[in-house]
């Protein structure tokens, strides 16, 4: 590893005064459709006969495919301007830390009323409002790894690009897609298991007094923790249970065994990933043929327009109309004044209507989630950093463990709170404590996906050396394993933490039976407020959320990943 300084360390400024005022007026933004109310046919009954289980495993899937492609495409072009561009970065950053801080119910009001508002009739803008839900559940995370990756890359490989004449696209196509890719497969199977997470909390929802429901797995397994139909829990959570099976089998086994090339080292391994299903497309004469005849001929034409299309940018910008881009800005400027005059004003009227008793209760519900989410982050800390090591640089142990870690990540735990609720407030003395377990339950494995994907990215070569020279033990841990994995450690406690907040709005109040349960917190009073229509209360919690949560990713999280980039960084 060189000690080498990468870009200058970013300090607290005047842009994230903006940031932070800008908060309340984008929070206000997206809530505004629903606080106007929408009228919706939407009448949607969840059956728990289980013959419909399949059915709705496959609806469930369909949504969650639909928010994973949105999200692979939003990480893309979000990451890569972010790291490419440094003002935008200043920029696009602090609003990712936004983004993920946000709850998922804090994007009800605007995205399901909103979209039933464009889409009256039926359950089409209920289904676009799900698929949207669920994507802000998978993006965050992918979006943070894919821009950290670009920002590491080693100079020499960058230097090689240079040397090559490699435009852009192709530098983006050549070097730094693959050498993101390890990071990015492991955090779009954590991206599926938050979306498996947040599933219920997607397809069935209350708000303003008003049921929404569409048919899928979620909705399933919230329905019968309702009903208190055990057997028809415990069916949902095994057809869940196998669905995940299928799709570790078939899908990410083979992306991680395909990823594995791309690792950057200079001695290969002798254990390398295997996956029957690739093995197998890999012998398939029409899989031969598609790739050969369908998919090669489609990409590199979609690749030569792209590069058509940058060579004619890079001629045409010695000509652009300086005149035109300065009137273009200052249009934009003022458009973007106005905007945020109107949505201030509309952020005061609204927070003024606040009772005096709620805003006195935001300080102690922050005081008592904070505390929750260090206690799970320190528990989560323990344990997933020496698995996801052990995981991470043993083959054998990763083939064994990677499909069972797989499974249990993807379970959401939501659906397991009615069955191990009971256990933990008799156990734990009430939710107050068992919501730091339920909180657990759905971020741990943000840190531990992310630990795997950092052991696994450390080269053969570097730990050849350590072997060679016997270097074992503490010893090991100090030089090799914990700077190989710091990045994609700070990357997982950043996401985690986010996750945390999250998690909190589900394991701080609990509806099952016909009953709910709550304590003290910020989560609860979010989902309280979302649960009556209490808009004000929802986005002053919604707006001490992103607060608290970017004020800890500045003061902690983002100094460690510039002491990661500064000193942490591979150089072949």
């Amino acid at each position: 590893m060189r000690n080498e300084k990468v870009f200058n360390r970013q300090k607290f400024g005047m842009i994230d005064i903006v940031i932070f005022i800008c908060i309340a007026m984008f929070i206000y933004l997206i809530m505004s459709p629903g606080m106007q109310g929408a009228s919706s046919n939407v009448n949607v009954k969840i059956s728990t006969d289980l013959n419909m289980l399949p059915y709705y495993a496959l609806r469930s899937v369909l949504r969650m495919t639909a928010a994973y492609i949105i999200s692979i495409i939003f990480t893309l072009v979000y990451g890569y301007i972010a790291a490419h561009n440094p003002k935008a970065e200043k920029i696009l950053i602090p609003i990712l830390d936004i983004l993920q801080s946000i709850p998922v119910l804090s994007f009800l009001p605007a995205v399901v009323l909103g979209l039933i508002a464009l889409f009256p009739n039926g359950t089409v803008g209920v289904e676009i409002a799900s698929i949207i839900l669920i994507f802000t559940g998978q993006a965050w995370n992918m979006t943070f790894s894919f821009y950290y990756s670009l920002k590491v890359l080693p100079r020499d490989l960058k230097e090689a690009s240079s040397v090559l004449q490699l435009n852009k696209w192709q530098q983006f196509k050549k070097l730094e897609l693959p050498f993101a890719t390890i990071g990015l497969v492991w955090n779009s199977m954590m991206s599926w298991a938050g979306g498996w997470f947040f599933l219920m909390a997607c397809e069935m929802f209350t708000l303003r007094g008003r049921n929404f429901r569409l048919k899928g797995i979620g909705s399933f397994l919230q329905t019968a923790a309702n009903e208190g139909n055990t057997k028809a829990l415990i069916y949902g959570i095994a057809t869940l249970i196998i669905v995940i099976i299928l799709l570790d089998q078939f899908i990410w086994r083979p992306v991680i065994t395909w990823s594995d090339k791309f690792k950057v080292e200079l001695t290969q391994s002798n254990d390398e990933p295997k996956s029957f299903v690739l093995k197998l497309l890999r012998r398939s004469y029409i899989v031969q043929v598609l790739t050969e005849k369908l998919l090669e001929p489609f990409f590199t034409f979609i690749g030569g327009l792209i590069d058509k299309f940058i060579s004619n940018m890079n001629k045409n910008k010695g000509v652009k109309n300086e005149k035109a881009g300065k009137i273009i800005k200052i249009i934009i400027r003022a458009a973007a004044i106005i905007v945020a005059i109107y949505l201030g004003f509309n952020v005061i009227k609204l927070l003024s209507t606040l009772r005096i008793r709620d805003l006195q209760a935001v300080p102690k519900a922050v005081l008592f989630s904070l505390l929750r989410v260090i206690a799970a982050q320190v528990i989560a800390l323990i344990w997933t950093v020496p698995v996801g090591v052990a995981i991470g640089m043993n083959r054998k142990l990763a083939n064994v463990l990677q499909p069972v870690i797989q499974i249990i990540a993807s379970i959401p735990a939501t659906a397991l709170f009615p069955v191990v609720l009971g256990i933990f407030m008799s156990v734990l003395g009430g939710l107050g404590f068992a919501s730091i377990i339920l909180m657990l339950m759905g971020t741990q494995w943000y840190i531990l996906f992310n630990v795997v994907a950092g052991a696994m990215a450390i080269p053969e070569d570097l730990k050849a050396a350590t072997k060679t020279f016997g270097i074992t033990g503490l010893k090991k841990w100090k030089t090799l394993i914990l700077p190989g994995i710091f990045p994609y450690l700070v990357t997982g406690m950043i996401t985690a933490t986010g996750g945390c907040w999250n998690a909190s709005i589900v394991s701080e109040y609990v509806n099952f039976g016909g009953h709910s349960v709550k304590t003290i917190g910020l989560g609860a009073l979010i989902s309280q407020a979302t649960e009556s229509g209490n808009f004000a209360l929802l986005l002053m919690g919604t707006i001490t959320m992103c607060i608290v949560v970017v004020v800890i990713n500045n003061v902690v999280w983002k100094r460690l990943y510039t002491l990661a980039e500064e000193r942490f960084k591979i150089e072949m």
